[in-house]
């Protein structure tokens, strides 16, 4: 077994690519069950390096120890996983192997024992499924032995303390543990018990209501969900949702108990919450923060080193974690984390560095803030957002414009190539009312970068001689731009004509426009049509037109909300809304079953029809598929007003109806006649007729059904139909009951009628084959 399992876990060793693969790890899981621990072990620990906390693999990790006796490796396999897997079925192997341990150590194994029963409920006995522990540490409480009555007091008070604590906690098995409770007290002293139990049975129905609500949202956790990094599946949201629900409803504190007990709670559903949300850094935000609100500053900062060492790439939870200790006066801790982001010369970002000088100015002043960006600048991460970022901050902050200024002049040294830096560079200049030397850049940068990458320097340089500029510079500027960027787009020399777009973009500002919104998207859409003029542009496209995000070379943008793909419903196929028409005024009164054609023609839409289109629609191409049988049968089927039918007309049609059988190899135009169960039937004109039923509409219906009801053609046949449907057992429910006796009386006045009556269209065939 060794042999054939070794080859398989080579090959399915756990990939760093792919090493969250929760197929795989399964696969190993079940390949380390057949293998003796020494083999096994290299298999879990490589399982429990990527799922550290998957209580389900450290439980079986534990128990193939526990099978060989090696009791050293499973309490240190113990001290691994315990505090970090917060599951009951972990902690009662943990419980099963201390008693195991101390159960020849007399007196002082009762004692381990006892304190790590303990120890178990102080972390998992609020639990909803930590019921079996309580019970099971009363039942270890009750075998104690008790040498004296000062041990027996001291065993009773014990169970009672034991007790008290179980039925206030909300457990599958509350109820169980009351009456427990209640026995017990009773067998100890009736008049005592009276006191304790009305004193602890408001607490009791408190805690059985809480546990009602709290297993509506544990309900939805799936507790054998291996921790994996977000995907954004569906089933991950779920989850997170349903423990940001749990998370709530336990913060809200909905059994009013103490704050320190609630407390415990909160944390205990967070540290379950952690076992499955392991990756996701917004639960370990939470869970640090609440611990800051709620005054365990340094509860919060284990939680923030527990979410490095578990994401040790997250830079959110590194800003997060300074900041804290920031706030707190630690600076010290605070700076180092921040060099812990800048430690790794290669992979550092700019916002790191960023953040740092700010950093810096915050806690040791400008001059540090300086030297470090001065040291700095060399670094090959060091982009054009940290010369802005210090730049704007040594001008708002420290109030020196001129350091600002030199920074953007040394910035631009090494980003000219870059319209953002220049952009920026001219916000600046703007707020320092430097007109000259906001024309001078943006003359230099339009003279160093390619046409097809200055698109937003002339836009800005446009939109600054139209707000600041007079009308020769702001003509002669938009002159230029046009210029060039005729040799970039493909419109050519059309976008060098003059248009009233740039009139609107002369004389608006901000979102005040010299024209109707109408106006203005009629303009971008003349603009987009010369732009696409000379393309092939679809049909429906240019119907709709340029949809919003469409910008023109000008700079406007349309109001209209259309889209350049709406899809419009056929307008040819819809019809005019009639109340007063009937639904069966379309069906022909003389449809009958005798073929495919007149069914079909009694089974099409009347509403199509009567639009005059003539078209087929898609009931009538369901009814091109429908077996002939059933085509027939529907034919059949009165006219029926109102949306409820009669539920006696509808079983006595199917009563009454023929359904013809079809057989391959012949047309489907053709029905032939069903041959009945039992007897041949007579030869007799009455059998033999084969003339068909018409099938009756709403009105002959109605008035044969308020005299007399339709006769069957053969009796026989009757006989034994009518037979074969009340031989069937009743339906069970009552409404269907009734309706069967009902059609069964109708039936059998039908059957007496068939034979005797007279005046009806069975009796008019009768005679005419008799005579």
């Amino acid at each position: 077994m060794a042999s054939l399992v070794e080859p398989e876990f080579k090959e399915n060793t756990v990939a760093e690519t792919d090493k969250y693969n929760v197929e795989t790890a399964e696969i190993l899981a079940n390949s380390a069950l057949h293998l003796p621990v020494a083999q096994a072990a290299p298999i879990y620990e490589q399982l429990l390096s990527v799922f550290p906390t998957a209580a389900k693999y450290w439980k079986q990790y534990v128990e193939a120890h526990m099978a060989v006796n090696s009791d050293d490796a499973t309490k240190l396999l113990f001290s691994r996983c315990l505090l970090s897997c917060l599951q009951v079925p972990l902690w009662r192997c943990y419980i099963r192997f201390i008693r195991k341990v101390n159960e020849k150590k007399g007196v002082e194994g009762h004692e381990e024992t006892r304190k790590a029963f303990e120890f178990m409920l102080s972390h998992v006995g609020s639990d909803i499924a930590s019921g079996p522990i309580w019970l099971e540490y009363i039942t270890f409480l009750k075998t104690l032995p008790a040498q004296n009555a000062q041990e027996e007091s001291q065993r009773m008070t014990a169970m009672r303390k034991t007790y008290q604590k179980a039925v206030i906690t909300p457990t599958h098995h509350v109820e169980q543990l009351w009456r427990d409770y209640e026995n017990f007290e009773n067998s100890v002293s009736r008049q005592l018990a009276k006191g304790l139990l009305s004193e602890y049975q408001p607490k009791y129905n408190s805690a059985r209501a809480m546990y009602r609500e709290r297993k509506k949202y544990v309900d939805e956790i799936d507790w054998n969900m291996l921790a994996v990094p977000p995907t954004g599946s569906y089933k991950e949201e779920q989850q997170w949702m349903a423990w940001k629900k749990l998370l709530a409803f336990e913060k809200g504190n909905p059994q009013r108990i103490d704050a320190a007990i609630a407390n415990k709670r909160i944390i205990f559903t967070y540290e379950q919450c952690l076992m499955y949300l392991y990756h996701y850094p917004d639960i370990w935000y939470d869970y640090a923060t609440w611990h800051a609100k709620s005054g365990s500053i340094d509860a919060a900062i284990k939680v923030f080193q527990r979410a490095l060492k578990a994401l040790p790439e997250s830079e959110m939870l590194r800003y997060a974690f300074a900041e804290l200790e920031e706030s707190r006066g630690a600076i010290q801790a605070a700076k180092k984390l921040y060099e812990s982001l800048l430690s790794d010369g290669v992979n550092t970002t700019a916002l790191a560095h960023i953040q740092f000088i700010r950093f810096l100015r915050r806690t040791e002043g400008v001059e540090a803030a300086r030297k470090y960006f001065l040291d700095a600048r060399k670094s090959p991460n060091f982009t054009y957002h940290v010369y802005v970022a210090y730049a704007l901050m040594a001008f708002c902050l420290d109030k020196d414009p001129k350091i600002a200024h030199n920074v953007f002049e040394a910035g631009l040294k090494r980003f000219m190539h870059e319209p953002a830096y220049i952009l920026e560079y001219a916000d600046f200049l703007s707020r320092l009312n430097d007109d000259r030397n906001i024309r001078a850049l943006f003359e230099r940068a339009l003279s160093s970068l390619p046409p097809e990458e200055s698109v937003e320097i002339w836009k800005r340089f446009t939109q600054f001689e139209q707000m600041y500029g007079d009308l020769d510079s702001m003509l002669k500027v938009e002159q230029r731009r046009k210029e060039a960027l005729s040799r970039t787009g493909e419109e050519g020399a059309s976008a060098l004509e003059g248009s009233l777009q740039d009139v609107v973009s002369r004389y608006s500002f901000m979102d005040l426009w010299p024209c109707s919104s109408r106006d203005l998207d009629h303009l971008v859409r003349q603009e987009w049509l010369v732009k696409n003029i000379n393309k092939k542009v679809d049909k429906s496209t240019l119907t709709n037109g340029p949809g919003t995000a469409d910008k023109g070379p000008s700079g406007l943008t349309s109001n209209s909300t259309s889209s350049a793909k709406v899809i419009y419903p056929d307008t040819s196929q819809m019809v005019i809304y009639d109340p007063r028409q009937k639904p069966g005024s379309g069906i022909p009164s003389s449809a009958t079953a005798a073929g495919a054609p007149s069914a079909l023609n009694t089974l099409s839409n009347p509403m199509v029809a009567m639009a005059g289109g003539g078209s087929m629609n898609t009931f009538d191409e369901m009814l091109k598929v429908t077996p002939p049988g059933l085509v027939a049968f529907l034919a059949n089927l009165p006219a029926v007003e109102g949306p409820t039918p009669n539920v006696d007309i509808v079983l006595s049609i199917c009563l009454q109806s023929d359904i013809p059988t079809g057989q391959a190899g012949k047309s489907s135009g053709t029905y032939p006649t069903p041959i009945p169960a039992g007897p041949a039937p007579s030869t007799s004109g009455i059998s033999g007729s084969s003339k068909s039923h018409p099938a009756p509409s709403a009105s002959s219906f109605k008035s044969t059904r308020d005299k007399q009801p339709l006769k069957r053609k053969d009796t026989s046949l009757e006989d034994d139909e009518s037979t074969t449907v009340q031989s069937q057992p009743l339906p069970r429910d009552a409404f269907r009951i009734r309706q069967m006796k009902k059609v069964r009386g109708a039936t059998t006045s039908q059957t007496g009628s068939a034979s005797y009556g007279t005046g009806s269209a069975i009796s008019g065939d009768l005679s005419g084959s008799t005579g």
